[in-house]
């Protein structure tokens, strides 16, 4: 009862209870609803979870677990450092950029890479880092509203509470909610999508619209279609990472235990007195001390006798089933005991190939941060980009460093016999011009240079026509071998 209704009871007498309200009789089915927990409407099929249903997501405790644990790992685990730094060092050491084919545009970019908050040649390893370290990274957004400049904030994946996905496309996410700090306040962040936000669907516009406190990049890997967050590139081995430090840990107590010993004197004849007063006044001798004794006393050093079994292979099996899980060789790890060129070169390829999909993924990561920083400098944020703005962007790319040093020998070789083949095969009239270059561009893929072949066919057409004439018909396709060199006469003899 409440303390107007006491106040007014005092003065005027209780009050009488109100009738009670008869109760619609329920069916069984809906008995059997309640009974169960579950309220069913007409449309429930409709309807879906802002977040998703999570069915494959990680469990929110597991998921700040495993975020916990990556950044321990990565700390006090070699193996785990190694398993994180490798890929970092292969995808940024020799730099990264972007390119544009436009100065106005490249100008913009610059400034933004170059900004000393933005800081991209300090940053970006640390980002690609954790990326792999904490399977997602998120950049909150800033925006100067009257140059368009753009500085990239930073968000600990660990302050992520829920990433929210569009109703209609499980797929797409677009936002971030946080957890909710010391005063019990969340901020909610729109996931900038590089495209208008009319693309989205109403019920996505709505939920967009509630998250009013900033726009922000958010990128994840090791995540499926229907999964809303990333996983760490740590996260299968994570037990055996530990179990590995356990046992080298127990490798290093017993070679300590090994070399342990002891004194142990044996007394001929005498009694347990005798032998009790002798343990009172004996001592450890000290290096290079001097003992005497009679023939009743004898000392000798007594050492552990532990069972010796193969460590080395036991720590071998443990160490490449983590290095196989991560796709990395054993002598990427110092195990080239056993590796020679051949094989570690056939070995070497598969982790390549894992490194080029990462290298992707941050490739991809950066086109969008460039792409938004130019639609921010022309104030395209919220409108449709012009002809020459989308073209301008269609041309944006990143410039990488070659990832692995090659012999480059067997690919100039067969450069030059595939470029005499072609010729030979276009001269006969059994090839085109567009096909042979194809087919140079596909051997120049593997020395990193990627070639335009409409384009570059084009260029090479125009000035062939400046120069005038045909190439093929002046080109000697067959030369018949050079005749040898006349001796010189040999004056002395002539004489």
């Amino acid at each position: 009862m409440k303390l107007l209704d006491r106040i007014k009871n005092w003065w005027s007498g209780p009050v009488e209870p109100e009738p009670a309200q008869p109760v619609a009789p329920q069916s069984d089915q809906a008995a059997f609803r309640e009974s169960a927990g579950v309220n069913i409407d007409a449309d429930e099929d409709e309807w879906r979870r802002l977040s998703g249903d999570g069915r494959r997501d990680l469990a929110p405790l597991t998921q700040q677990r495993m975020l916990r644990l990556a950044h321990f790992l990565w700390e006090s685990n070699l193996l785990a450092n190694r398993l994180v730094e490798l890929p970092v060092a292969y995808l940024l050491a020799g730099g990264v950029a972007w390119r544009v084919d436009d100065e106005e545009a490249q100008k913009a970019l610059n400034r933004h890479w170059n900004d000393g908050i933005n800081a991209y040649k300090m940053k970006l390893p640390k980002r690609v880092r954790e990326l792999g370290l904490f399977g997602e990274q998120c950049y909150p957004v800033f925006v100067n509203e009257v140059t368009g400049f753009v500085r990239l904030g930073y968000l600990d994946p660990v302050e992520i509470a829920t990433v929210v996905t569009d109703p209609d496309n499980r797929e797409q996410p677009i936002g971030v909610v946080t957890r909710k700090n010391d005063k019990g306040v969340a901020r909610r962040y729109r996931i900038i999508v590089n495209v208008p936000e009319k693309a989205f669907a109403e019920k996505a516009q709505a939920i967009r619209e509630t998250m009013t406190d900033g726009d922000c990049f958010y990128f994840r890997v090791n995540d499926l279609c229907s999964t809303t967050r990333g996983r760490s590139d740590l996260l299968a081995q994570m037990d055996w990472l530990d179990a590995y430090d356990q046992f080298l840990f127990g490798e290093v107590e017993r070679a300590t235990g090994m070399r342990a010993y002891m004194w142990d004197v044996t007394l001929t004849g005498s009694s347990p007195e005798e032998v009790a007063k002798r343990a009172k006044e004996i001592s450890a001798p000290r290096a290079g001390a001097v003992r005497v004794h009679n023939e009743n006393e004898t000392w000798k050093a007594e050492s552990p006798s532990l069972q010796a079994y193969d460590a080395e292979r036991a720590a071998r099996l443990v160490r490449n089933h983590m290095l196989g899980g991560a796709t990395v060789p054993e002598h990427w790890y110092g195990g080239a005991e056993t590796v020679n060129r051949a094989t570690g070169d056939s070995m070497t390829e598969p982790t390549e190939k894992v490194l080029l999909m990462r290298r992707t993924m941050v490739g991809y990561m950066l086109e969008e941060i460039g792409k938004y920083a130019l639609r921010a400098k022309w104030h395209a944020l919220d409108r449709e980009l012009s002809e020459n703005e989308q073209a301008i962007l269609d041309t944006l790319k990143i410039d990488w460093p070659e990832l692995t040093a090659k012999d480059t020998t067997k690919y100039a070789a067969a450069i030059q016999q595939l470029t005499a083949a072609a010729a030979q095969a276009i001269a006969e009239g059994l090839l085109s011009r567009e096909t042979a270059l194809r087919i140079l561009a596909a051997m120049t893929q593997r020395l990193g240079v990627e070639i335009d072949v409409e384009d570059e066919l084009e260029k090479a057409q125009a000035e062939l026509a400046e120069r005038g004439g045909n190439d093929l018909d002046e080109l000697d396709l067959n030369p018949a071998p050079a005749a040898p060199p006349i001796p010189a006469p040999d004056v002395a003899a002539a004489e």
